[in-house]
């Protein structure tokens, strides 16, 4: 990633006590580089940010893609970027869609790793291999990838499980679903705790997040199940509006719609409620705890789903 020399900017748009950006911060400083610390992140002051102090490295979680995304051609265009020559981001899966855009608009300097703060493995994938394999985190380049099924069954390619990593004869896993393709690359699905279970049927969340982050007039969004007497739970999306669109029962129906005409209808969520802000954590993480807890108060204070 061309962290080799001193000739590095560094803008850290996220909090440094989080273990990525802190890993990145000391790395940079131990070169005699720069560091460009943003005090909170701002579409915008992100792009001037870059252009005023000949940024040549950043790190970048995916909401913070579709803020700058969504800023007009007139805003984001004055900004001189040619000093930027690496953009890691990680934290979150990335939606396909996003992920083009972003190398449509900065060219292929953006790369991806995956992998937990407690170091039980990691993976990486560049621009053109990504290109190569759209939705991938990347292959191993820290320990041993497997799948696993709920029993600790290895799985084949391609059949999706618990994401492991195994090293020195010890294994370690942070619970988060995914299959391998033939060709070794990682693709996330979400995480097991995370699954909507309704009539017997598993539905993955982030599928459904990431269609409904395209639409224009959501700013960010949440997938959730809640409690249903029948199917035990239903598909639910918690959306935070941009700020020209007009949440209510208009806007409920056009996103619903929106999922049915592009997904299958048992994924698509049965109801919209709007929300001022999603309670995500400073390192960009959406707090899925915090939101269930809004509709399974009692489950969640006996610690169950």
């Amino acid at each position: 990633l061309g962290f080799t020399s001193g000739d590095v900017t560094y803008l850290a748009t996220g909090p440094s006590y989080h273990a990525g950006p802190f890993a990145f911060l000391q790395a940079v400083h131990q070169l005699g580089g720069t560091a460009v610390m943003m005090s909170r992140f701002d579409a915008e002051g992100a792009l001037a940010a870059i252009a005023r102090h000949r940024v040549t490295h950043s790190q970048w979680v995916p909401t913070m893609f579709i803020r700058m995304l969504r800023l007009p051609e007139e805003i984001r265009r004055p900004h001189d970027l040619s000093s930027h020559r690496v953009a890691v981001h990680a934290g979150a899966p990335c939606p396909v869609e996003v992920k083009r855009a972003m190398l449509d608009w900065w060219g292929p300097i953006i790369h991806e790793y995956y992998g937990a703060s407690e170091g039980f493995g990691s993976t990486a994938i560049g621009p053109d291999e990504w290109l190569e394999h759209p939705g991938s985190v990347g292959r191993a380049v820290d320990g041993e990838l497997f799948i696993a099924d709920v029993e600790g069954r290895e799985l084949p390619s391609g059949e999706v499980g618990v994401v492991w990593f195994r090293r020195s004869g010890a294994a370690g896993t942070a619970g988060d679903l995914g299959h391998v393709d033939p060709d070794g690359y990682l693709h996330l699905t979400g995480r097991a705790s995370q699954v909507i279970i309704s009539g017997g049927v598993n539905i993955h969340p982030r599928e459904i997040e990431d269609l409904l982050a395209l639409h224009p007039a959501v700013a960010d969004v949440a997938v959730v199940g809640v409690p249903h007497d029948e199917f035990g739970e239903q598909v639910k999306a918690i959306v935070e509006p941009t700020e020209d669109a007009h949440p209510g029962p208009d806007l409920e129906r056009e996103l619903v719609r929106y999922c049915r005409a592009r997904l299958a209808h048992h994924k698509c969520p049965r109801s919209v409620d709007f929300v001022d802000q999603l309670p995500r954590s400073e390192a960009g993480k959406l707090l899925v705890a915090e939101l269930r807890a809004r509709y399974w108060p009692a489950a969640q204070s006996a610690g169950t789903r």
